[in-house]
């Protein structure tokens, strides 16, 4: 990992989890960040949700900490709001920081209380343990059903010097495409101000969170934030910052990629490729309609390759398109031609399909140049096992 320079971060068990685990974290800057956020679309809004909404305005996109626990939503609550609050006003005295500037993310079980002291209580030590080297820390402290941790980094040469961004993500259910779906938190050491950091956050979240779908279910605490710290003292001019945002996308992208392969009872990634359509929101259209098929990720879970699902759900996805012109590829083996089934050796793709990363490319044929791809997994009985019994 080529971190940014300029952060600090740290991680503790603060008895939110029922396991004795890290579910308390802190990522600080050295200097309050510039920051963008995107967060759930749901009607249902946990209470850290609607506070750093409110402390991002309140504080004009400057950020202290972001200050995240694991174990509990702090959703559907009856204290959720005072709780969300008084976490925030215990970080910001302990880090000398204004209480607006503090960015509150929670994830875990919905509806069940959460006693504040042990967050608050806990905050002192937490806020002791602060380092630069404490970046996957924080990065294991925030999964909940995950299997594994998920980063990423990437860095960026521009005129006056080099830039680095890094994220870190969590996520294996609860996953759907609709802004965030997930917890996911991007640093960089450029100086790039917050009306600028928005635009970028939003492009790249259309290419990357976005695009991705593990189970059709939207969370109620989605949140993604991105601070630039300027630690670097490269302050990239309007074309450099199209430079940026690409390389941003690029980790945000490998952080969705992360978590459909880290799908509840997952096997597989399924990359689905849409490719000919006339604008690219009918192609992310199509594509989401596959991505998100029951039928379609259970098949590719028995590699079956079944072909008929994926017309069939592109088919009702909503745009309009001759299925006379399509030709679907599994594995990159032609098995549909013309909206007709083509010739292949089935026992041969069968073993392409039991591989680790599966990819369906979906070509409507005609003067459409616009494209999409969406990030997902097959769907197994372990998926069922994992949320039948989440609560206990």
């Amino acid at each position: 990992m080529n971190l940014p320079i300029g952060f600090r971060y740290a991680a503790v068990y603060a008895g939110i989890r029922k396991q004795e685990r890290d579910d308390l974290a802190l990522i600080v800057p050295d200097q309050p960040a510039a920051a963008a956020a995107v967060f759930t679309t749901n009607v249902v809004q946990a209470a850290p949700v609607r506070l750093a909404r409110k402390h991002l305005r309140a504080s004009k996109g400057r950020a202290a900490a972001i200050l995240i626990n694991a174990g509990n939503a702090n959703c559907a609550t009856r204290t959720g709001d005072a709780v969300a609050l008084a976490s925030c006003k215990a970080a910001a005295k302990a880090l000398n920081a204004k209480p607006q500037q503090i960015v509150p993310a929670s994830t875990g079980v919905i509806g069940v209380e959460l006693e504040p002291k042990l967050i608050t209580a806990a905050i002192p030590h937490l806020a002791s343990k602060l380092a630069p080297e404490h970046f996957e820390d924080v990065a294991r402290a925030i999964l909940t059903t995950d299997t594994r941790m998920k980063v990423a980094s990437e860095e960026v040469k521009l005129r006056n010097g080099t830039v680095r961004i890094a994220g870190m993500t969590k996520g294996a259910g609860m996953i759907h495409p609709n802004m965030a779906t997930t917890l996911g938190f991007v640093m960089t050491d450029a100086a790039i101000e917050a009306k600028h950091l928005q635009p970028m956050l939003a492009h790249a979240t259309e290419r990357s969170y976005n695009s991705l779908t593990v189970d059709g279910d939207m969370s109620t605490n989605d949140t993604v934030v991105l601070l630039a710290g300027g630690a670097s003292g490269v302050a990239p001019d309007a074309k450099e910052r199209k430079v940026v945002e690409e390389v941003l996308t690029w980790v945000m992208e490998s952080l969705a990629e992360q978590i459909a392969a880290d799908g509840e009872g997952a096997r597989k990634l399924i990359v689905v490729r849409t490719v000919g359509f006339k604008t690219t929101d009918d192609a992310r259209q199509v594509a989401r309609a596959v991505a998100n098929s029951p039928l379609v990720k259970t098949a590719i879970a028995g590699s079956d390759p079944n072909w008929g699902r994926i017309l069939c759900a592109a088919g009702y996805s909503g745009i309009a398109f001759d299925p006379r012109k399509v030709d679907i590829y599994l594995q990159r083996t032609l098995v549909c031609k013309d909206g007709l089934a083509a010739d292949f050796d089935e026992a041969a793709l069968k073993q392409k399909l039991d591989e680790a990363e599966v990819r369906i490319r979906i070509e409507l044929k005609g003067s459409g140049k616009s494209e999409a791809r969406f990030f997902t997994c097959d769907l197994t009985e372990g998926y069922i096992q994992i949320n039948g019994s989440y609560r206990t």
